[in-house]
Protein backbone atom coordinates (compact mmCIF):
# COMPACT_ATOMS: atom_id res chain seq x y z
CA UNK A 1 0.00 0.00 0.00
CA UNK A 2 1.03 3.59 -0.51
CA UNK A 3 2.55 5.00 2.65
CA UNK A 4 3.14 8.63 3.53
CA UNK A 5 5.17 9.82 6.48
CA UNK A 6 2.78 11.39 8.97
CA UNK A 7 5.09 14.34 9.52
CA UNK A 8 5.12 15.36 5.86
CA UNK A 9 2.85 18.31 5.15
CA UNK A 10 0.76 18.64 1.98
CA UNK A 11 2.96 21.30 0.41
CA UNK A 12 6.11 19.23 0.87
CA UNK A 13 4.37 16.11 -0.49
CA UNK A 14 3.25 18.01 -3.57
CA UNK A 15 6.77 19.34 -4.12
CA UNK A 16 8.15 15.79 -3.98
CA UNK A 17 5.33 14.47 -6.15
CA UNK A 18 6.34 16.58 -9.15
CA UNK A 19 9.94 15.32 -9.17
CA UNK A 20 11.11 12.44 -11.37
CA UNK A 21 14.61 11.78 -10.00
CA UNK A 22 17.20 9.19 -10.90
CA UNK A 23 19.57 7.30 -8.63
CA UNK A 24 22.75 5.23 -8.89
CA UNK A 25 22.96 1.45 -8.78
CA UNK A 26 20.76 -1.53 -9.55
CA UNK A 27 18.87 -1.51 -6.25
CA UNK A 28 16.98 1.38 -4.69
CA UNK A 29 19.04 3.31 -2.11
CA UNK A 30 17.58 3.97 1.30
CA UNK A 31 17.15 7.69 0.65
CA UNK A 32 14.98 7.00 -2.38
CA UNK A 33 12.72 4.61 -0.49
CA UNK A 34 12.41 7.16 2.29
CA UNK A 35 11.41 9.88 -0.18
CA UNK A 36 8.77 7.58 -1.67
CA UNK A 37 7.31 7.29 1.78
CA UNK A 38 7.28 11.09 2.10
CA UNK A 39 5.41 11.71 -1.15
CA UNK A 40 7.79 11.17 -4.06
CA UNK A 41 5.61 9.65 -6.80
CA UNK A 42 7.99 9.00 -9.70
CA UNK A 43 11.42 7.52 -10.32
CA UNK A 44 13.52 7.72 -13.50
CA UNK A 45 15.64 4.81 -14.68
CA UNK A 46 18.78 4.96 -16.80
CA UNK A 47 21.22 2.42 -18.23
CA UNK A 48 23.23 2.41 -15.00
CA UNK A 49 20.20 1.00 -13.16
CA UNK A 50 19.66 -2.01 -15.42
CA UNK A 51 21.63 -5.25 -15.61
CA UNK A 52 18.94 -7.67 -16.84
CA UNK A 53 15.16 -7.94 -17.17
CA UNK A 54 14.96 -10.03 -13.98
CA UNK A 55 17.03 -7.51 -12.03
CA UNK A 56 14.90 -4.65 -13.35
CA UNK A 57 11.70 -6.44 -12.36
CA UNK A 58 13.12 -6.96 -8.87
CA UNK A 59 14.05 -3.27 -8.67
CA UNK A 60 10.60 -2.03 -9.66
CA UNK A 61 9.03 -4.50 -7.22
CA UNK A 62 11.26 -3.05 -4.50
CA UNK A 63 10.01 0.44 -5.34
CA UNK A 64 6.38 -0.68 -5.26
CA UNK A 65 6.79 -2.27 -1.86
CA UNK A 66 7.32 1.29 -0.64
CA UNK A 67 4.71 2.94 -2.86
CA UNK A 68 2.39 0.78 -4.94
CA UNK A 69 1.35 3.52 -7.37
CA UNK A 70 4.85 4.80 -8.17
CA UNK A 71 5.48 5.93 -11.74
CA UNK A 72 8.61 4.19 -13.00
CA UNK A 73 9.90 6.10 -16.02
CA UNK A 74 12.60 5.26 -18.53
CA UNK A 75 14.19 6.82 -21.60
CA UNK A 76 13.70 3.81 -23.90
CA UNK A 77 13.32 4.94 -27.50
CA UNK A 78 14.68 1.74 -28.99
CA UNK A 79 17.29 2.15 -31.68
CA UNK A 80 20.27 4.25 -30.69
CA UNK A 81 18.74 5.38 -27.37
CA UNK A 82 18.24 2.29 -25.25
CA UNK A 83 18.40 1.80 -21.51
CA UNK A 84 16.82 -1.64 -21.36
CA UNK A 85 19.61 -3.02 -23.58
CA UNK A 86 22.33 -0.43 -23.01
CA UNK A 87 25.00 -3.12 -22.67
CA UNK A 88 24.12 -5.08 -25.81
CA UNK A 89 22.34 -2.73 -28.22
CA UNK A 90 18.61 -2.64 -28.87
CA UNK A 91 16.43 -5.42 -30.22
CA UNK A 92 14.35 -2.73 -31.92
CA UNK A 93 15.28 -0.29 -34.67
CA UNK A 94 14.74 3.35 -33.83
CA UNK A 95 12.39 5.92 -35.27
CA UNK A 96 14.37 6.74 -38.41
CA UNK A 97 14.34 3.11 -39.51
CA UNK A 98 10.60 2.86 -38.89
CA UNK A 99 10.06 6.07 -40.83
CA UNK A 100 12.13 4.70 -43.71
CA UNK A 101 9.82 1.67 -43.93
CA UNK A 102 6.77 3.94 -43.55
CA UNK A 103 4.36 1.21 -42.44
CA UNK A 104 2.36 2.59 -39.54
CA UNK A 105 1.15 -0.87 -38.54
CA UNK A 106 4.76 -2.01 -38.22
CA UNK A 107 5.56 1.03 -36.09
CA UNK A 108 2.55 0.29 -33.89
CA UNK A 109 3.56 -3.36 -33.52
CA UNK A 110 7.17 -2.50 -32.65
CA UNK A 111 6.04 0.07 -30.07
CA UNK A 112 3.60 -2.40 -28.56
CA UNK A 113 6.26 -5.08 -28.19
CA UNK A 114 8.69 -2.61 -26.67
CA UNK A 115 5.94 -1.53 -24.27
CA UNK A 116 5.13 -5.12 -23.42
CA UNK A 117 8.74 -5.76 -22.42
CA UNK A 118 8.85 -2.60 -20.33
CA UNK A 119 5.57 -3.46 -18.61
CA UNK A 120 6.82 -6.97 -17.86
CA UNK A 121 9.73 -5.37 -15.98
CA UNK A 122 7.45 -3.00 -14.05
CA UNK A 123 8.10 0.16 -16.08
CA UNK A 124 4.92 2.17 -16.76
CA UNK A 125 6.08 5.51 -18.24
CA UNK A 126 8.35 5.78 -21.27
CA UNK A 127 9.95 9.12 -22.16
CA UNK A 128 9.26 8.38 -25.84
CA UNK A 129 8.57 8.75 -28.72
CA UNK A 130 10.53 11.59 -30.25
CA UNK A 131 8.11 13.58 -32.42
CA UNK A 132 10.82 15.93 -33.66
CA UNK A 133 10.93 16.60 -37.40
CA UNK A 134 14.61 16.29 -38.33
CA UNK A 135 14.49 19.16 -40.81
CA UNK A 136 18.10 20.20 -40.10
CA UNK A 137 20.47 17.47 -41.40
CA UNK A 138 23.23 18.88 -39.18
CA UNK A 139 21.21 18.33 -36.01
CA UNK A 140 23.69 16.85 -33.50
CA UNK A 141 21.21 15.37 -31.03
CA UNK A 142 18.07 14.23 -32.89
CA UNK A 143 19.09 12.61 -36.19
CA UNK A 144 18.01 8.96 -36.30
CA UNK A 145 15.88 9.52 -33.21
CA UNK A 146 13.39 11.22 -35.54
CA UNK A 147 11.04 9.38 -37.89
CA UNK A 148 12.25 11.71 -40.65
CA UNK A 149 12.20 15.16 -42.22
CA UNK A 150 8.62 15.04 -43.54
CA UNK A 151 6.17 16.43 -40.94
CA UNK A 152 3.25 14.31 -42.15
CA UNK A 153 5.32 11.11 -42.01
CA UNK A 154 6.53 12.01 -38.52
CA UNK A 155 2.96 12.77 -37.43
CA UNK A 156 1.46 9.46 -38.55
CA UNK A 157 4.27 7.39 -37.06
CA UNK A 158 4.23 9.35 -33.80
CA UNK A 159 0.52 8.58 -33.47
CA UNK A 160 1.10 4.90 -34.29
CA UNK A 161 3.92 4.69 -31.74
CA UNK A 162 1.82 6.29 -29.01
CA UNK A 163 -1.05 3.92 -29.75
CA UNK A 164 1.18 0.84 -29.76
CA UNK A 165 3.06 1.73 -26.60
CA UNK A 166 -0.05 2.62 -24.61
CA UNK A 167 -1.88 -0.50 -25.78
CA UNK A 168 0.70 -2.36 -23.68
CA UNK A 169 -0.24 -0.31 -20.61
CA UNK A 170 2.83 1.95 -20.71
CA UNK A 171 2.23 5.70 -20.85
CA UNK A 172 3.87 7.49 -23.77
CA UNK A 173 5.70 10.79 -23.23
CA UNK A 174 5.93 12.46 -26.62
CA UNK A 175 8.95 14.77 -26.94
CA UNK A 176 10.54 17.34 -27.34
CA UNK A 177 7.81 20.01 -27.47
CA UNK A 178 7.53 22.25 -29.46
CA UNK A 179 10.08 20.39 -31.63
CA UNK A 180 13.87 19.95 -31.45
CA UNK A 181 14.46 18.95 -35.08
CA UNK A 182 15.63 22.25 -36.56
CA UNK A 183 18.52 22.83 -34.17
CA UNK A 184 22.28 22.78 -34.69
CA UNK A 185 23.05 22.79 -30.96
CA UNK A 186 22.63 19.97 -28.44
CA UNK A 187 20.59 21.22 -25.47
CA UNK A 188 22.59 18.95 -23.19
CA UNK A 189 25.43 21.44 -23.70
CA UNK A 190 23.86 24.82 -24.49
CA UNK A 191 20.57 26.55 -25.33
CA UNK A 192 19.51 25.92 -28.95
CA UNK A 193 17.47 28.47 -30.87
CA UNK A 194 14.94 27.95 -33.64
CA UNK A 195 14.25 30.99 -35.79
CA UNK A 196 11.13 30.03 -37.71
CA UNK A 197 7.93 31.86 -38.46
CA UNK A 198 4.73 30.74 -36.77
CA UNK A 199 3.36 29.43 -40.07
CA UNK A 200 6.41 27.16 -40.44
CA UNK A 201 6.12 25.94 -36.87
CA UNK A 202 2.44 25.14 -37.40
CA UNK A 203 3.07 23.13 -40.55
CA UNK A 204 6.28 21.45 -39.40
CA UNK A 205 7.07 21.24 -35.67
CA UNK A 206 3.54 21.19 -34.27
CA UNK A 207 1.95 18.72 -36.68
CA UNK A 208 3.34 15.58 -34.97
CA UNK A 209 2.38 16.87 -31.53
CA UNK A 210 -1.18 17.46 -32.68
CA UNK A 211 -1.20 13.85 -33.91
CA UNK A 212 0.20 12.60 -30.58
CA UNK A 213 -2.46 14.51 -28.64
CA UNK A 214 -5.19 13.13 -30.90
CA UNK A 215 -3.80 9.64 -30.29
CA UNK A 216 -4.11 10.18 -26.53
CA UNK A 217 -0.47 10.59 -25.49
CA UNK A 218 -0.56 10.55 -21.70
CA UNK A 219 2.47 12.79 -21.34
CA UNK A 220 4.42 15.37 -23.35
CA UNK A 221 8.02 16.36 -22.66
CA UNK A 222 9.14 19.96 -23.14
CA UNK A 223 12.33 20.96 -24.93
CA UNK A 224 15.05 23.26 -23.63
CA UNK A 225 15.00 25.37 -26.79
CA UNK A 226 14.39 29.04 -27.46
CA UNK A 227 11.79 29.74 -30.15
CA UNK A 228 11.55 33.55 -30.38
CA UNK A 229 8.37 33.44 -32.46
CA UNK A 230 6.66 31.78 -29.49
CA UNK A 231 8.58 33.40 -26.64
CA UNK A 232 11.59 35.67 -27.24
CA UNK A 233 12.73 35.53 -23.64
CA UNK A 234 12.44 32.03 -22.21
CA UNK A 235 13.12 28.50 -23.47
CA UNK A 236 10.05 26.31 -23.99
CA UNK A 237 10.49 24.42 -20.71
CA UNK A 238 10.22 27.70 -18.79
CA UNK A 239 7.70 29.45 -20.99
CA UNK A 240 4.09 30.15 -19.98
CA UNK A 241 3.41 31.07 -23.62
CA UNK A 242 4.64 27.70 -24.86
CA UNK A 243 3.41 25.29 -22.16
CA UNK A 244 0.17 26.94 -21.06
CA UNK A 245 -0.95 29.22 -23.89
CA UNK A 246 0.14 26.99 -26.78
CA UNK A 247 0.21 23.39 -25.55
CA UNK A 248 -2.69 23.60 -23.10
CA UNK A 249 -4.65 26.38 -24.79
CA UNK A 250 -4.37 26.21 -28.56
CA UNK A 251 -3.54 22.52 -28.84
CA UNK A 252 -6.01 21.50 -26.13
CA UNK A 253 -3.68 19.13 -24.32
CA UNK A 254 -4.76 18.11 -20.81
CA UNK A 255 -2.28 15.36 -19.91
CA UNK A 256 0.99 15.46 -17.97
CA UNK A 257 3.70 17.89 -19.06
CA UNK A 258 7.20 16.67 -18.15
CA UNK A 259 10.36 18.73 -18.55
CA UNK A 260 13.43 17.38 -20.25
CA UNK A 261 16.22 16.79 -17.73
CA UNK A 262 16.39 19.97 -15.70
CA UNK A 263 20.14 19.61 -15.13
CA UNK A 264 20.93 19.88 -18.84
CA UNK A 265 23.17 22.86 -19.51
CA UNK A 266 20.51 24.74 -21.50
CA UNK A 267 18.75 25.27 -18.14
CA UNK A 268 21.40 24.61 -15.49
CA UNK A 269 23.95 27.00 -16.97
CA UNK A 270 21.47 29.81 -17.58
CA UNK A 271 18.94 29.68 -14.73
CA UNK A 272 20.27 27.02 -12.34
CA UNK A 273 18.28 23.90 -11.50
CA UNK A 274 16.40 25.35 -8.51
CA UNK A 275 15.32 28.54 -10.24
CA UNK A 276 14.65 26.66 -13.46
CA UNK A 277 12.43 24.16 -11.66
CA UNK A 278 10.32 26.87 -10.06
CA UNK A 279 9.87 28.71 -13.35
CA UNK A 280 9.01 25.48 -15.17
CA UNK A 281 6.22 24.57 -12.76
CA UNK A 282 4.96 28.16 -12.81
CA UNK A 283 4.90 28.05 -16.62
CA UNK A 284 2.73 24.94 -16.68
CA UNK A 285 5.02 21.92 -16.35
CA UNK A 286 3.71 19.19 -14.05
CA UNK A 287 6.80 17.06 -13.51
CA UNK A 288 10.53 17.72 -13.42
CA UNK A 289 12.85 15.13 -14.92
CA UNK A 290 16.22 15.07 -13.16
CA UNK A 291 18.79 12.39 -12.56
CA UNK A 292 20.65 11.67 -15.77
CA UNK A 293 23.58 13.59 -14.32
CA UNK A 294 22.49 14.59 -10.82
CA UNK A 295 21.27 11.42 -9.14
CA UNK A 296 21.34 11.88 -5.38
CA UNK A 297 19.23 12.80 -2.39
CA UNK A 298 20.83 16.23 -2.16
CA UNK A 299 19.42 17.12 -5.60
CA UNK A 300 15.95 15.94 -4.59
CA UNK A 301 16.13 17.97 -1.39
CA UNK A 302 17.32 21.09 -3.24
CA UNK A 303 14.49 20.97 -5.75
CA UNK A 304 11.88 20.12 -3.12
CA UNK A 305 12.98 23.02 -0.95
CA UNK A 306 13.12 25.40 -3.92
CA UNK A 307 9.50 24.63 -4.80
CA UNK A 308 8.29 24.86 -1.19
CA UNK A 309 10.18 28.13 -0.70
CA UNK A 310 8.73 29.57 -3.92
CA UNK A 311 5.19 28.82 -2.73
CA UNK A 312 5.81 30.33 0.68
CA UNK A 313 7.31 33.48 -0.85
CA UNK A 314 4.39 33.88 -3.22
CA UNK A 315 6.45 33.36 -6.37
CA UNK A 316 4.77 30.03 -7.21
CA UNK A 317 1.01 29.79 -6.62
CA UNK A 318 0.21 26.90 -4.30
CA UNK A 319 -2.72 25.94 -6.56
CA UNK A 320 -0.38 25.55 -9.53
CA UNK A 321 1.88 23.16 -7.61
CA UNK A 322 -1.16 21.25 -6.33
CA UNK A 323 -2.55 21.00 -9.87
CA UNK A 324 0.78 19.66 -11.15
CA UNK A 325 0.96 17.07 -8.37
CA UNK A 326 -2.61 15.99 -9.07
CA UNK A 327 -1.77 15.38 -12.73
CA UNK A 328 1.13 13.16 -11.66
CA UNK A 329 -1.18 11.18 -9.42
CA UNK A 330 -3.74 10.98 -12.21
CA UNK A 331 -1.22 9.40 -14.55
CA UNK A 332 -0.17 6.99 -11.83
CA UNK A 333 -3.80 5.99 -11.44
CA UNK A 334 -4.12 5.42 -15.20
CA UNK A 335 -1.09 3.13 -15.29
CA UNK A 336 -2.25 1.24 -12.21
CA UNK A 337 -5.77 0.72 -13.53
CA UNK A 338 -4.69 -1.32 -16.51
CA UNK A 339 -7.28 0.52 -18.57
CA UNK A 340 -4.75 1.09 -21.33
CA UNK A 341 -4.04 -2.59 -21.92
CA UNK A 342 -5.59 -3.98 -25.08
CA UNK A 343 -5.32 -7.07 -27.18
CA UNK A 344 -1.84 -7.63 -28.51
CA UNK A 345 -1.30 -6.81 -32.19
CA UNK A 346 0.35 -9.41 -34.35
CA UNK A 347 2.53 -8.54 -37.32
CA UNK A 348 3.05 -10.21 -40.66
CA UNK A 349 6.68 -11.10 -41.37
CA UNK A 350 6.69 -9.62 -44.85
CA UNK A 351 4.51 -6.57 -44.49
CA UNK A 352 4.55 -5.76 -40.79
CA UNK A 353 0.81 -5.18 -40.98
CA UNK A 354 -1.68 -6.65 -38.52
CA UNK A 355 -2.47 -10.22 -39.49
CA UNK A 356 -2.34 -13.82 -38.41
CA UNK A 357 0.79 -13.55 -36.33
CA UNK A 358 3.59 -15.18 -38.29
CA UNK A 359 6.09 -13.00 -36.45
CA UNK A 360 6.99 -13.85 -32.89
CA UNK A 361 7.48 -11.29 -30.17
CA UNK A 362 11.20 -11.94 -30.32
CA UNK A 363 11.86 -11.05 -33.95
CA UNK A 364 9.53 -8.15 -34.77
CA UNK A 365 12.46 -5.77 -34.28
CA UNK A 366 14.65 -7.72 -36.70
CA UNK A 367 11.83 -7.84 -39.24
CA UNK A 368 11.59 -4.07 -39.04
CA UNK A 369 15.37 -3.61 -39.28
CA UNK A 370 15.56 -5.77 -42.40
CA UNK A 371 12.78 -3.83 -44.07
CA UNK A 372 14.48 -0.53 -43.23
CA UNK A 373 17.68 -1.27 -45.17
CA UNK A 374 18.46 0.75 -48.28
CA UNK A 375 21.04 -1.18 -50.32
CA UNK A 376 22.96 0.36 -53.23
CA UNK A 377 25.20 -1.72 -55.51
CA UNK A 378 23.75 -5.12 -54.67
CA UNK A 379 23.37 -6.12 -58.32
CA UNK A 380 27.17 -6.27 -58.78
CA UNK A 381 28.05 -7.42 -55.28
CA UNK A 382 29.20 -10.91 -54.37
CA UNK A 383 28.63 -11.68 -50.68
CA UNK A 384 31.72 -12.12 -48.57
CA UNK A 385 32.86 -15.64 -47.73
CA UNK A 386 36.06 -14.73 -45.88
CA UNK A 387 36.22 -12.77 -42.61
CA UNK A 388 36.66 -9.04 -43.32
CA UNK A 389 38.26 -6.20 -41.40
CA UNK A 390 35.57 -3.95 -39.95
CA UNK A 391 36.66 -0.35 -39.51
CA UNK A 392 34.35 1.56 -37.19
CA UNK A 393 34.61 5.29 -37.91
CA UNK A 394 33.50 6.50 -34.52
CA UNK A 395 32.13 10.01 -33.90
CA UNK A 396 31.70 11.44 -30.42
CA UNK A 397 28.38 10.11 -29.11
CA UNK A 398 25.81 12.62 -27.92
CA UNK A 399 24.72 12.33 -24.32
CA UNK A 400 21.25 11.02 -25.15
CA UNK A 401 22.78 8.05 -26.97
CA UNK A 402 25.74 7.57 -24.65
CA UNK A 403 28.98 5.79 -25.43
CA UNK A 404 28.34 2.62 -23.42
CA UNK A 405 26.08 0.97 -25.98
CA UNK A 406 27.88 -1.10 -28.65
CA UNK A 407 27.07 -0.47 -32.30
CA UNK A 408 28.24 -1.53 -35.74
CA UNK A 409 28.20 -4.80 -37.70
CA UNK A 410 31.34 -6.56 -36.44
CA UNK A 411 29.67 -8.73 -33.81
CA UNK A 412 27.09 -10.02 -36.27
CA UNK A 413 29.69 -10.54 -39.02
CA UNK A 414 31.83 -12.48 -36.57
CA UNK A 415 28.87 -14.79 -36.02
CA UNK A 416 28.44 -15.30 -39.78
CA UNK A 417 32.13 -15.09 -40.76
CA UNK A 418 34.27 -16.27 -37.81
CA UNK A 419 37.61 -14.52 -37.69
CA UNK A 420 36.23 -11.10 -38.49
CA UNK A 421 38.37 -8.41 -36.87
CA UNK A 422 37.40 -4.87 -35.93
CA UNK A 423 38.74 -1.64 -34.48
CA UNK A 424 37.54 1.94 -34.01
CA UNK A 425 39.10 4.92 -35.77
CA UNK A 426 38.75 8.69 -35.76
CA UNK A 427 40.70 11.73 -36.92
CA UNK A 428 42.18 13.14 -40.09
CA UNK A 429 44.51 10.20 -40.73
CA UNK A 430 41.86 7.51 -40.14
CA UNK A 431 41.82 6.32 -43.75
CA UNK A 432 45.56 5.59 -44.00
CA UNK A 433 45.61 3.99 -40.55
CA UNK A 434 42.74 1.68 -41.54
CA UNK A 435 44.51 0.61 -44.74
CA UNK A 436 47.61 -0.35 -42.76
CA UNK A 437 45.61 -2.19 -40.11
CA UNK A 438 43.46 -4.12 -42.58
CA UNK A 439 46.30 -5.49 -44.67
CA UNK A 440 44.92 -7.66 -47.45
CA UNK A 441 41.58 -8.30 -45.79
CA UNK A 442 38.36 -6.98 -47.32
CA UNK A 443 37.35 -3.75 -45.60
CA UNK A 444 33.90 -2.98 -44.25
CA UNK A 445 33.78 0.68 -43.25
CA UNK A 446 31.02 1.56 -40.81
CA UNK A 447 30.09 5.24 -40.48
CA UNK A 448 27.54 7.28 -38.59
CA UNK A 449 26.34 10.55 -40.16
CA UNK A 450 29.13 10.85 -42.73
CA UNK A 451 27.66 14.16 -43.89
CA UNK A 452 28.29 15.78 -40.48
CA UNK A 453 31.92 14.71 -40.11
CA UNK A 454 34.46 15.91 -42.72
CA UNK A 455 37.15 13.62 -41.30
CA UNK A 456 34.87 10.64 -41.85
CA UNK A 457 34.20 11.59 -45.47
CA UNK A 458 37.93 12.06 -46.02
CA UNK A 459 38.63 8.61 -44.57
CA UNK A 460 36.18 7.06 -47.01
CA UNK A 461 37.83 8.97 -49.86
CA UNK A 462 41.16 7.43 -48.91
CA UNK A 463 39.78 3.93 -48.48
CA UNK A 464 37.83 3.87 -51.73
CA UNK A 465 40.72 5.31 -53.73
CA UNK A 466 43.00 2.53 -52.53
CA UNK A 467 40.45 -0.23 -52.08
CA UNK A 468 37.38 0.31 -54.30
CA UNK A 469 35.95 -3.01 -53.12
CA UNK A 470 35.35 -1.51 -49.66
CA UNK A 471 31.84 -2.06 -48.31
CA UNK A 472 30.30 1.02 -46.64
CA UNK A 473 27.62 0.78 -43.96
CA UNK A 474 25.96 4.07 -42.96
CA UNK A 475 24.27 3.72 -39.56
CA UNK A 476 23.24 7.34 -39.14
CA UNK A 477 21.09 9.60 -41.31
CA UNK A 478 22.00 8.66 -44.91
CA UNK A 479 22.44 12.21 -46.16
CA UNK A 480 25.70 11.71 -48.06
CA UNK A 481 25.56 10.05 -51.52
CA UNK A 482 25.98 6.26 -51.33
CA UNK A 483 29.38 4.95 -52.38
CA UNK A 484 31.47 1.82 -52.10
CA UNK A 485 31.28 -1.59 -53.75
CA UNK A 486 28.19 -2.04 -51.63
CA UNK A 487 26.49 0.70 -49.62
CA UNK A 488 24.00 -0.18 -46.91
CA UNK A 489 21.99 2.48 -45.11
CA UNK A 490 20.51 1.01 -41.93
CA UNK A 491 18.84 4.24 -40.70
CA UNK A 492 20.09 3.60 -37.17
CA UNK A 493 22.75 1.85 -35.12
CA UNK A 494 20.65 -0.57 -33.06
CA UNK A 495 21.98 -4.10 -32.69
CA UNK A 496 19.25 -5.43 -34.99
CA UNK A 497 20.24 -2.89 -37.65
CA UNK A 498 23.78 -4.28 -37.56
CA UNK A 499 22.34 -7.80 -37.73
CA UNK A 500 20.32 -6.99 -40.83
CA UNK A 501 23.29 -5.33 -42.56
CA UNK A 502 25.59 -8.26 -41.76
CA UNK A 503 23.13 -10.65 -43.39
CA UNK A 504 23.40 -8.71 -46.65
CA UNK A 505 27.20 -8.50 -46.53
CA UNK A 506 27.57 -12.24 -45.87
CA UNK A 507 24.65 -13.31 -48.04
CA UNK A 508 22.95 -14.98 -45.09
Amino acid sequence: MTTLASGTDTLTRDALTVLQPGFPGTTAPDWLLRRLGEGLASVGLFGRNIASPDQLAALTAQLRCERDDVLVAIDEEGGDVTRLEARTGSSFPGNHALGAVDDVELTRAVAHELGRRLAACGVNLNWAPSADVNSNPSNPVIGVRSFGADPELVARHTAAYVTGLQSAGVAACTKHFPGHGDTAVDSHHALPRIDAELSVLEQRELLPFRAAIAAGSRAVMSAHILVPTLDPDRPATLSLRVLTDLLRGRLGYDGLIVTDAIEMQAIAATYGIERGSVIAISAGADALCVGGGLADDETVRRLRDALVGAVRSGELPEERLAEAAERVRGLAQWTASGAAAASEPEADAQTGSASAGSVTRVDIGLVAARRALTVTGAEDFTPLTEPPYVALLTPVANIAVGDETPWGVAAELERLLPGTETAGFAGDDAGSVILKAAGTRRIVAVVRDEHRHPWMAAALDTLLAARPDTVVVEMGVPQAPPRGALHIATHGAARVCGHAAAEVIAGA
